[in-house]
């Protein structure tokens, strides 16, 4: 009976530990959803909260931060359709690939850094991926 119990407990935390360990997709995906609707709503503030401390400390404040999305990341600043690709870990930090469409049309795969935080997960960073080469 005892044996019983052990191997329960030792079961229900193994399922515990494993289940902490998954990468919480949904989570993200719902952080740059948001983001994105933001800045094709103009709302900077709503834009600017899903920024990291680091983030918001660079730009000071809503405006300059908006600023630098509309000028380096127009494709973002005016996305018309987000497609979710692979989320990894890389030296202890999460990284979601983004496709995402542009006004114009065209795609574009971008890398979104994201860090855990008090107030929850927070962008920390996006770089723009090369374009695949097709051999066309």
């Amino acid at each position: 009976m005892l044996r019983q119990i052990a191997l329960s407990l030792t079961l229900a935390l193994f399922a515990l530990t494993a289940q902490a360990q998954e990468p919480p997709a949904p989570a993200i995906e719902e952080v740059i959803s948001s983001q994105l609707q933001a800045f094709n709503d103009r709302d900077l503030a709503e834009a600017f909260q899903f920024a990291s401390p680091m983030i918001k400390g660079m730009f000071g404040n809503p405006a300059t931060f908006g600023m630098m999305v509309q000028r380096g990341y127009p494709m973002v600043w005016t996305n018309s359709e987000a497609r979710f690709l692979e989320l990894r870990e890389i030296g202890g930090a999460l990284y979601q690939k983004v496709m995402i469409r542009d006004a114009a049309g065209s795609l574009h795969v971008l890398d979104y850094k994201l860090i855990e935080t008090a107030d929850g997960w927070q962008i920390d960073g996006v770089g723009l991926l090369p374009a695949p080469d097709l051999g066309v």
